[in-house]
């Protein structure tokens, strides 16, 4: 009876925790799986149990059967006793040591205040262990100090840092391709001004000239903007360009990063009051204006 209270108990619980699981307002998830856990190590001690029950059944069956045969229970435990082994003759064999019984035999010759040595073999399986420490030790030798086929920690170390730079580069790189006209950032990063003047140079200046004085194009350099001199406005202005007045588009001839440099460098050229400029054109911003973005 007492068994099947535990079966039953068992039973009730994995039967109610689907409707436990229905609502999230009574049980967390956190104790879900608590739960769970406690579920699994149950059923293993269940199981264990059980095994247990029934190898107890085959005994007693066994002890029937035995003694249906005409064999009495005494008999029955003499044959237990002869077939069971000494505990300690497997962890002798693990061992490859010699028993007791045998000391008298192990005696060594020599003795030292009444105190004898036994003869004990050293175990082949820690000789084995002991012989593969060599090998492995002279493997080891040859990999990493004589034909450095294997890396050693410092050098590995310097590896892992250039893989990590290779891939903090990589990384950057698409983050920076990510930006476009709703997230763009005014940054005075010369590097990137640099990339953004040999960017304006090669494909801004025959219309806007070589220090954005304007010629076909508008003058970049005054206070004067005809789509709005934001660094959003600037940005957009290159990406989708103007051509109903002749500005080709060129988000598909320069990535966002490229655009964003020309952008910045274009930025930083207010102010300059290169020779010959355009006049002005557009609507005056001033610089409390553009600094409102």
């Amino acid at each position: 009876m007492k068994h099947q209270r535990i079966i039953l108990l068992f039973a009730f619980i994995f039967m109610g925790m689907p409707a436990w699981a229905a609502d999230d307002n009574l049980v967390s998830a956190e104790l879900m799986n608590d739960i769970g856990y406690g579920a699994i190590v149950a059923i293993l001690i269940l199981f264990i149990v059980v095994m247990l029950l029934i190898l107890r059944t085959f005994k007693v069956l066994t002890k029937i059967m035995l003694k249906q045969q005409g064999i009495t229970e005494d008999q029955v435990e003499n044959v237990i006793k002869a077939e069971k082994k000494p505990k300690n003759e497997t962890w002798i064999k693990l061992l490859s040591l010699r028993p007791m019984s045998e000391e008298k035999d192990l005696l060594m010759e020599h003795e030292y205040d009444g105190i004898q040595e036994l003869n004990n073999p050293t175990p082949a399986w820690f000789m084995y262990l002991f012989y593969g420490t060599i090998i492995f030790a002279i493997g080891y030798l040859l990999n990493y100090h004589v034909f450095h086929t294997g890396q050693l920690q410092y050098e590995e170390y310097r590896t892992e840092i250039a893989k990590a730079d290779i891939a903090q580069k990589a990384f950057l790189s698409k983050s920076a391709n990510r930006v476009d006209e709703t997230n763009v950032k005014l940054v005075n990063d010369p590097v990137v001004l640099a990339s953004g003047q040999v960017i304006f140079k090669k494909n801004c200046s025959p219309c806007h000239g070589e220090h954005a004085q304007g010629v076909v194009g508008p003058n970049l350099t005054d206070d004067y903007w005809l789509h709005g001199g934001k660094i959003n406005d600037i940005f957009k202005t290159i990406k989708y360009g103007v051509p109903a007045k002749g500005m080709p588009t060129w988000e598909k001839l320069l990535s966002p990063k490229q655009i964003a440099d020309v952008a910045n460098y274009i930025k930083s050229l207010h102010g300059t009051n290169p020779a010959g400029p355009k006049e002005p054109q557009g609507v005056k911003e001033t610089d409390d204006k553009l600094a409102l973005n």
